[in-house]
């Protein structure tokens, strides 16, 4: 779908108001004859089409959001809608969700599936196939024909649009220098979203606490892959190597590194430390030793996600604030796999 002007775009370009921008677009005769020509042949030039479907039904709210996540079974993702609910249910608007199983196409299909005047706004994390292909176009074209979208955890900078995120860069470089301080001097990578905004972050994180404390990067005891598949065929040559701790970058890398440590012979935490991403119900309750965690506060996301939506859909005709990105900060939950400081 080819992006196309907004209103807010043509009064920013302008040095005008959006509603001075809608009024001249509507003839009104508020707005002078000089104005509304200049403003109708910027418009035109810009390819401004108006949202039909959006003014037909500008006074008839659906009172209803739609919820797009790439993944149901991640327990994260599931808290994160917790929060939306509750936050939804309180505000009294209805809650659809649908599931993308990180398919481009299926993203693409549930949007403008939804967008017909189904949902008054979208809240949701972008999938695999659409980060790995870097194709945005999709949302800023919902975006533009008036349809608010609120992302989290995984965004995409170069869409404008309201954004809710952890300190995923920090989160890691904080969680590095916590084996670091813990005397680790060997900490190996573990990551299966080396393909995902978050994984990246992660990874960065973690090359520049070994970089603060002049570590030298060991390229044999990291590992990046694009899969949970890929990252369980490969790990067991990390153990191949001198290691003392893992970082494991998602829920389901931190559950293989500790099952691997342990049918290796080692044991955790006295000769091996482990802090894995997401603080799901596996790391604190299912595992032995429990592990020890990012906590990303997924509901709390879901809450703020849904509150900044709503904002967004009740503001006065005429009046549209600046987009925000949010920042949640984490916590690292000390818990068995890692030695005592």
């Amino acid at each position: 779908m080819k992006a196309k002007a907004t209103l807010k775009q043509i009064a920013k370009e302008l040095g005008v108001s959006v509603s001075t921008v809608s009024k001249a677009l509507n003839d009104s005769p508020e707005i002078s004859e000089q104005t509304k020509v200049k403003i109708k042949e910027y418009a035109k030039l810009k390819n401004y089409k108006p949202n039909v479907i959006g003014l037909n039904l500008k006074n008839r709210k659906t009172k209803t959001i739609g919820v797009i996540i790439p993944n149901i079974l991640n327990s994260f993702f599931a808290k994160v809608f917790s929060g939306i609910e509750k936050v939804a249910d309180k505000k009294g608007y209805n809650v659809i969700t649908c599931i993308s199983n990180e398919s481009l196409e299926k993203e693409v299909h549930t949007l403008e599936m939804l967008s017909n005047g189904t949902i008054d706004g979208f809240i949701l994390s972008v999938s695999e196939e659409a980060q790995k292909l870097q194709d945005y176009n999709h949302f800023s074209a919902i975006i533009n024909d008036g349809t608010p979208i609120v992302m989290f955890d995984r965004i995409a900078d170069e869409v404008e649009c309201d954004k809710v995120v952890v300190d995923d860069f920090d989160s890691a470089l904080n969680s590095t220098q916590h084996l670091i301080n813990l005397g680790c001097k060997n900490i190996a990578l573990i990551s299966s979203v080396d393909n995902l905004s978050v994984g990246k972050l992660r990874a960065d994180g973690y090359l520049k606490a070994l970089k603060d404390n002049n570590i030298l990067v060991n390229e044999k005891i990291i590992l990046r892959t694009d899969s949970e598949d890929d990252m369980k065929a490969k790990i067991d040559s990390v153990f191949d190597h001198k290691i003392d701790a893992i970082f494991a970058l998602d829920e389901n890398d931190s559950v293989a590194a500790l099952r691997v440590s342990l049918k290796k012979g080692y044991k955790v935490p006295e000769d091996i430390s482990i802090i894995g991403f997401a603080d799901g119900i596996l790391a604190s309750r299912r595992l032995s030793p429990s592990l020890t965690t990012v906590s990303q506060h997924g509901i709390e996301i879901g809450e703020v996600a849904a509150k900044k939506l709503i904002e967004r859909l009740e503001e006065p005709e005429g009046e549209t604030s600046d987009y925000e990105t949010i920042v949640i900060k984490t916590k690292l939950k000390e818990r068995e796999s890692t030695r005592k400081a």
